[in-house]
């Protein structure tokens, strides 16, 4: 593809195209919803990957091309978000982050709901995913709960650590035996919220449950180890899907067997918002800092008027996830939705966000770590 057809491409924010993923779990209504589709329902593609320069991995879906964004040129053609940077990752990504990770944007959003509790799993630290995978990213993420709904009279909720007395040995018998009963109940259960923001480092075992619609932020892999080898809705998991190749002994190694109580699980990994910028047009909140890690940052900016605000990484991945209204950035401007998803090159600095309608603006911005 012609490179000319991406000039000025890094001069204002990039309008991304909707991009759906195929998963184990079924959902995607609330996204569908969200988007303000014309049929709404729950499928096969529950999950929306925003800003994407990773492939989907699917077991016996490998034929299938999935996962990587895609972006709209001025001539009307499409071309993944991955050739746009590659035409210039400096002045898309800014050159410190280049430095340290190339083309690679070092960072992966999703859009997630649930409409049955997803199979409980693990994602590699960093030193298992360099080990084992040969990869320099592991698969630390960080929820934001968007809603939910209630699914068999079940409200919105996740699995998350181990309840002491879980150690490695207990844990084998559990998946040897394929005790899910048993496995849920080695795991705390946390109702889930609005606004709730979770840390989920590698290694540490949890399962979104059923009716959770949440923006996920991760490092940018897809490394997903399974101990179910069925899914709750009964359909059979390959043994590829659960250990990803490692084999079933590699796989439980991957857990850390640490035990915490509820009170000390919330203490360490659930997030409380801190105000960053507050004026009478809006405010800006830090969801995710880099005090809590150094593989993302993650703001919340809610506008119910006028607001001017400044990039806090080289780039960002921008979600509107409520409200609508205008952004404008120097003579650049574009009328903007709640579903909207935009890139942010690094060439850009000041945007000003303006709220129009009934309900505030409501935007999510997704950051790379700090190089």
């Amino acid at each position: 593809m012609s490179h000319h057809l991406f000039d000025g491409l890094s001069n204002h924010p990039i309008l991304l195209q909707p991009n759906r993923v195929w998963r184990t779990y079924s959902g995607g209504k609330l996204i569908d919803q969200w988007q303000k589709q014309a049929a709404r329902e729950d499928s096969s593609f529950p999950e929306e990957w925003v800003a994407s320069v990773v492939k989907a991995v699917n077991v016996g879906r490998e034929h299938v091309q999935e996962g990587l964004s895609k972006v709209k040129l001025p001539d009307g053609s499409m071309t993944t978000l991955q050739e746009v940077i590659d035409s210039d990752p400096v002045a898309f990504m800014g050159r410190a982050h280049v430095e340290k990770f190339g083309s690679q944007t070092a960072v992966l959003v999703k859009l997630l709901d649930s409409s049955e509790r997803l199979t409980i799993q693990v994602h590699p630290d960093r030193h298992f995913a360099e080990t084992r995978f040969h990869s320099r990213f592991g698969k630390t993420e960080a929820w934001y709960v968007l809603g939910g709904r209630t699914i068999d009279g079940e409200e919105p909720y996740v699995l998350f650590g181990f309840k002491p007395g879980v150690t490695a040995e207990v844990w084998k018998n559990l998946f040897e035996t394929q005790d899910i009963p048993g496995m849920m109940g080695a795991l705390h259960r946390i109702p889930v919220r609005e606004g709730d923001i979770f840390l989920v480092e590698g290694g540490v075992p949890h399962a979104i449950g059923s009716g959770c619609f949440l923006i996920e932020i991760q490092e940018p892999t897809d490394y997903t180890l399974r101990t179910e080898r069925t899914t709750p809705r009964g359909n059979p998991v390959p043994d590829q899907a659960c250990h990803q190749g490692l084999g079933f002994d590699e796989m439980l190694n991957c857990f850390h067997y640490d035990n915490h109580s509820l009170e000390q699980i919330k203490n360490k990994w659930y997030k409380q918002p801190s105000v960053l910028q507050e004026t009478d047009g809006g405010c800006l909140s830090a969801l995710i800092q880099a005090s809590d890690t150094d593989r993302f940052t993650m703001d919340r900016l809610n506008v119910n008027g006028t607001f001017t605000n400044e990039l806090n990484g080289p780039f960002a991945i921008a979600i509107v996830t409520q409200g609508k209204g205008t952004l404008s950035y120097e003579s650049w401007m574009s009328v903007i939705d709640q579903g909207d998803t935009f890139f942010i090159p690094a060439s850009m600095s000041t945007m000003k966000w303006v709220s129009e309608g009934d309900s505030p603006l409501q935007v999510i911005f997704c950051y790379p770590p700090i190089s």
